[in-house]
């Protein structure tokens, strides 16, 4: 088991679902969490990731950040000839620019430390599975894996690692709001695993690759969809 003593995460989308679990799973193995979102909760630090003033200084008010997980996003569902450029504006602007912006400036904080860091991106199995009314969501998370691989292209040299995970559909408040419960039913019965994920399950993959046993892995995409998709 990962040791993430004196460890200092930053976790975006931390208010529920996977970025919750993430944030707790840190907390729990010893890392200092600062858990960021837009929507206001108890022990959230308020974040519009697509803010880059904002980024900036969340970042700054930090003693020091040792591991960044992007998780922020949102998914409205449009047909795509009824997709508004507002809306599209608004997605891309959360899912992919405001994970730019915290790469940014927290691999800059990492490469200034000199120790190194881990950068981990939340994808989602859209950006390499089409699925209907969601152009901008797979766009947006499509683009996130082309801006891993760039990223941890650039910020090897800094013993900085940078790599995806990609969640199935997994059992949160985003596909609830527009999913029925037999709407989820049917999509559980085409996944090998017979079921849709639970946000916990998303965990392991993320503390892994935060971990000192993964200090040669960049670059990648790690799935975890319970066999629905299998690159």
């Amino acid at each position: 088991m990962e040791d993430f003593e004196a460890k200092v995460a930053l976790v975006t989308g931390a208010a529920q679902g996977i970025g919750r679990a993430i944030a707790v799973g840190l907390a729990e193995l010893g890392a200092t969490v600062v858990s960021a979102d837009r929507a206001p909760a108890d022990g959230i630090v308020p974040l519009d990731v697509s803010d880059a003033r904002a980024v900036a200084e969340v970042v700054a008010g930090l003693d020091r950040i040792d591991i960044l997980v992007n998780n922020a996003g949102i998914f409205p569902r449009s047909p795509v000839l009824e997709l508004a450029e507002d809306e599209w504006d608004r997605v891309l602007a959360v899912n992919l620019k405001g994970a730019y912006l915290c790469a940014q400036a927290a691999g800059r904080a990492m490469r200034d430390q000199g120790t190194g860091g881990r950068i981990v991106s939340i994808t989602s199995g859209a950006a390499f599975v089409p699925t209907s009314q969601s152009a901008a969501y797979a766009a947006s998370k499509a683009g996130l894996v082309a801006l891993t691989r760039v990223l941890a292209l650039e910020l090897a040299p800094h013993r900085i690692t940078v790599n995806a995970v990609a969640p199935g559909l997994t059992d949160t408040a985003q596909p609830r709001s527009f999913y029925s419960d037999a709407d989820l039913q049917a999509i559980a019965g085409r996944i090998p695993a017979g079921r849709i994920a639970r946000p916990e399950e998303m965990v392991p993959a993320v503390l892994f690759l935060c971990g000192e046993s993964a200090g040669y892995l960049t670059g990648q995409t790690l799935h975890v969809n319970g066999g629905l998709f299998m690159p």
